[in-house]
């Protein structure tokens, strides 16, 4: 989750390398992004050495973890809601990622 309690996914096209949620889809899907010379933190279980950024094609960085590139999703409008999970959409499926790095498929 992001620092709201907002649940973050990752997006299978991104292969787990770059961010390719961009123009409409990053507007349904905003990408978590750094601010100018921030680095990624996290709190709980989330692993520090999991945590980095990558460049955003229309600019600035994304948070990734474990290489993937994380991503709210809009129709979530309160903190813990994960409606977007295993949702087909933007030429891709959408995950939820756990603290651990684990990637969740299963359906709701």
């Amino acid at each position: 989750m992001d620092a709201s309690g907002r649940t973050l996914y990752i997006f299978e096209p991104d292969a787990h390398a770059k961010v390719t949620c961009v123009g409409g889809c990053a507007q349904l899907w905003p990408p978590l992004k750094l601010s100018t010379e921030a680095k990624a933190s996290g709190i709980g279980a989330v692993r520090s050495s999991l945590l980095g950024s990558d460049s955003d094609p229309e600019g600035g960085s994304v948070v990734t973890y474990d290489g993937w590139p994380l991503y709210t999703y809009t129709a979530d409008t309160s903190a813990g809601q994960a409606t977007g999970q295993a949702i087909e959409t933007n030429g891709g499926v959408w995950y939820v990622i756990s603290p651990s790095g684990a990637v969740v498929t299963t359906k709701p």
